[in-house]
């Protein structure tokens, strides 16, 4: 070290690090680092011995007048004092002789850099330099040295964690589809022992009508011909509320025919949504699947938003339902929830005004609506001499304030593969199924991102396109 008399020499010291609480983000400071620092003053010599006498010792830290100038690893010094006649000239004479002529690139990280980047970087190095170690910065004037082996040696055992890791999450992920195919094929058999008994009432429904009816026609009868009443009759009429059970019957039947077809079209959706795709794409109509999700999501609107449909004319359309029904449901759940967030706010906002608190003024209340729109358009192809291809435009727009920039930000971020591998999340997934399994397109609208490319009513947009009609 600085000032030290030239025949002693500071004892290398080891920095225990350890390998058994290694972890995908581990810094270099996690492990073993030798501290072994000379000025350049010293003799080769001095430098020889010391190696010889630690033989783990990978290199030495070069500074003059105590700043930093450098790294010499043993290879190297070893390297050029077995050339000959090289001991003669360099052995008894100071290390910054032979500093500057084996002065090598060296590589210099931080401690906080992660074992993981900085194994990547020192293997992007020259092949003559793949063995020297690295000098490790753990503060502004502290510098130790790592051996490549022992950053290998972590590096591998790094890939490990993170394949037992990936495969700890395969494993869960297929548990999970197991999971959720055996809740499919358990709602869809619930769904189809849900609509025999719904047949049989509405099979019946019809006939329980006709027979009423005719019954009624039947006493309409009997009092055109029987005209006297008896007073047991009478009171009889007067108990049941004859007058009302004439009217109200045709009335109770209609309601249980609306709700048996209610509840025939919410297992049918159930059916239709849990349905397990085949290998190759079939044709579905698209305002079917719609509808069925619109009919499970039913029960979340609470009838304050507005559904508003505006179907175009569409044939039916190779895909694959069941994805493009998770699609639909996905997007349209975002939808909702954004949209009774935004009257849930303003229903606070103006509970505190009322209250005597300043309150953001917020814009006057309108009827939460999601506008669903589908259209068949044409875009040009691509080369010159084909026709124009057609393709299927799948419009879900809300009337909200918009997403905010963050958000987006987020979403945006999430329409990637290498996003979906990270981090599922419903929008990501979307976009895969969309692109990737359809070669179709998402795109996201909103008024606080490109808010002219968009209708004033209209606050957040997702628009599906879907090829090959």
């Amino acid at each position: 070290m600085p000032n030290q008399p030239p025949s002693e020499l500071s004892k290398p010291v080891f920095v225990e690090g350890s390998y058994r609480d290694l972890r995908v983000e581990s810094t270099l400071g996690e492990l073993p680092l030798f501290d072994f620092q000379v000025e350049v003053t010293r003799r080769c010599d001095d430098i020889v011995r010391t190696f010889e006498k630690y033989p783990l010792l990978t290199g030495v830290i070069l500074r003059d007048a105590g700043e930093f100038v450098g790294m010499m690893s043993r290879q190297r010094l070893l390297e050029y004092l077995i050339r000959p006649r090289a001991s003669e000239l360099f052995l008894n004479a100071p290390l910054e002789m032979l500093y500057s002529y084996a002065r090598t690139q060296i590589m210099l990280l931080s401690s906080e850099t992660t074992i993981v980047q900085a194994a990547r970087q020192a293997l992007r190095r020259s092949p003559e330099l793949l063995g020297e170690p690295l000098v490790v910065q753990t503060s502004s004037d502290n510098y130790l040295l790592l051996n490549i082996h022992e950053l290998n040696l972590a590096y591998w055992q790094i890939r490990g964690i993170e394949t037992q890791l990936r495969f700890e999450q395969i494993q869960a992920q297929l548990v999970q589809t197991d999971k959720m195919a055996s809740l499919g094929r358990l709602v869809d058999g619930v769904a189809h022992e849900i609509l025999d008994p719904v047949g049989f009432i509405w099979g019946n429904l019809t006939y329980v009508a006709s027979y009423s009816e005719e019954l009624m026609e039947l006493v309409a009868v009997y009092e055109k011909y029987l005209p006297e009443s008896v007073p047991e009759i009478e009171d009889f009429q007067e108990e049941i509320e004859y007058e009302f059970l004439k009217e109200d019957l045709p009335r109770a039947i209609s309601s249980l025919k609306n709700g048996a077809d209610r509840l025939k079209q919410l297992a049918t959706s159930l059916q239709n949504f849990c349905h397990i795709d085949e290998v190759y794409p079939k044709p579905a109509d698209i305002h079917a699947c719609i509808d069925s999700v619109l009919l499970l999501l039913k029960s979340r609107m609470s009838g304050e938003i507005e559904i508003i449909k505006n179907y175009g004319h569409l044939p039916p359309i190779s895909c694959y339902a069941s994805q493009l029904n998770q699609v639909f449901i996905n997007i349209l759940s975002k939808t909702i929830d954004g949209l009774i967030h935004e009257a849930v706010h303003h229903k606070f906002s103006l509970e505190f005004s009322e209250a005597g608190f300043r309150a953001k003024p917020q814009p006057a209340p309108t009827q939460s609506r999601i506008l669903i729109s589908t259209e068949l358009i044409s875009r040009p192809a691509l080369m010159p001499n084909q026709p124009d291809s057609r393709w299927v435009s799948i419009k879900i727009s809300d009337n909200g304030l918009g997403i905010p920039q963050a958000k987006i930000n987020e979403i945006l971020a999430s329409f990637g593969m290498s996003k979906l591998a990270e981090k599922e999340t419903s929008f990501a997934v979307s976009y895969w199924i969309i692109t990737a399994k359809h070669g179709g397109e998402l795109y996201l609208r909103s008024r606080t991102l490109n808010g002219e490319d968009l209708p004033p009513d209209i606050g957040t947009e997702f628009e599906i396109l879907l090829p090959g009609v």
